[in-house]
């Protein structure tokens, strides 16, 4: 989410669209406000203890909120507001009605997508989220398979449904030597398979490591690239680790802090395969960046990865996560140099469909028809 907001608005930004990101200060010395580039600032949003846990964040809604307002007020006001997640959707529900501007809402995932993937949220957000929607005047999917399965557990909103796909930086995501990236972070010839993301129980780290077991090969490695995230992280991490003692693959496993967004280009470059085992996904931001980089990706058949992964051309697509699918996957690719380089160039050439340019293009043109349209009133 956090390379979503960044990378549209910098792309809205050099088209000329006037925007400003509010945040939530994080650290004590923040600066109040940070000019990021012409047309793009940052505001600091001052709410809350600096370090306080992200259960309790609802409760500083109101005051972060009303600083938001007062700060487009005395800046002399906006055409639009665009919440990204559901915090900032009830955040931005508030500033709608306060200021008479249009709401757009991106919500990355949904409570209701979630508890399919066996990952409930709380009865707060759930109802947060149906308040949200009932009011905003376009709701942004990243893909047809987002908006199906949105409809399906929402039903149709009183607003909009805009799919604005994701980009990727081709300046930093894209095929390059293998061999040169491989060097660069001090890795041999053997197989090497790649998990990007977060270590938390709905991002699948456990399939990973269980389908380097079933790939049954001991010259083959696995990077985690990725640290604890979120209430369920630290606990989630010790049982990756007893897995991995369990498996008796210790020795094949090799864990990375998070890098550098720009960096992990070099990470994908590296990889033979990606791996993707996600209980749910809405777009799968790291599944396009590795196509873009010429890496195939083998992932589970949810959400938006329906979308990036062609199956059998770009990457592999599978059926509830089971590893012992996910190893003959990576198998094939590993040992077959042709269909790995032939999936290789389809995966670089579909992504090159997907920029940033593209679409805050079709941001701009939401924003627009929303200026022409009644607003949703809430029901």
């Amino acid at each position: 989410m956090n390379v979503y907001v960044r990378e549209l608005v910098s792309a809205m930004a050099h088209a000329g669209v006037d925007c400003t990101t509010y945040t939530r200060a994080w650290r004590d010395d923040l600066p109040a406000e940070v000019l990021v580039e012409p047309n793009h600032r940052i505001v600091h949003v001052r709410a809350g203890d600096v370090d306080m846990p992200k259960a309790d964040l609802p409760g500083i809604i109101p005051e972060f909120t009303d600083r938001v307002i007062d700060h487009i007020q005395r800046a002399g006001g906006t055409d639009a507001v665009h919440a990204n997640y559901w915090l900032s959707g009830v955040s931005g529900h508030s500033i709608k009605h306060e200021l008479d501007v249009p709401l757009v809402s991106t919500f990355h995932t949904f409570a209701r997508v979630k508890a399919l993937g066996g990952d409930p949220e709380s009865t707060q957000r759930e109802k947060a989220e149906a308040e949200i929607i009932g009011c905003s005047d376009a709701i942004c999917v990243s893909c047809t398979e987002e908006e199906r399965q949105f409809v399906d557990l929402y039903g149709n909103p009183p607003g909009n449904i805009e799919i604005v796909s994701p980009g990727v930086e081709h300046a930093f995501f894209a095929p390059g030597d293998k061999g040169g990236a491989r060097h660069a972070l001090g890795l041999a010839d053997g197989p090497v398979l790649l998990f990007v993301g977060r270590i938390q129980p709905l991002k699948g780290v456990d399939v990973a490591v269980q389908s380097l077991a079933e790939l049954g090969r001991s010259d083959a490695i696995l990077l985690i690239v990725g640290g604890a995230s979120g209430e369920e992280g630290e606990s989630e991490l010790a049982r990756v680790h007893a897995l991995i003692d369990e498996l008796g693959v210790g020795h094949q496993v090799r864990f990375v802090e998070p890098q550098p967004h720009h960096i992990l280009s070099t990470y994908y470059r590296a990889a033979d395969v990606v791996l993707v085992p996600s209980r749910s996904e809405s777009f799968g931001l790291v599944a396009l960046e590795a196509a873009a980089c010429g890496t195939p990706v083998v992932a589970n058949a949810v959400g938006g990865l329906l979308t990036i992964v062609e199956h059998g051309r770009t990457g592999f697509l599978v059926p509830d996560r089971r590893p012992d699918v996910f190893a003959s996957h990576i198998g094939r690719i590993v040992t077959d140099a042709g269909f790995a380089a032939a999936m290789s160039a389809a995966a670089a050439e579909r992504a090159r469909g997907y920029t940033w340019s593209f679409a805050a293009a079709r941001l701009r043109r939401v924003y627009a028809d929303l200026a022409a349209r009644d607003r949703v009133v809430c029901k």
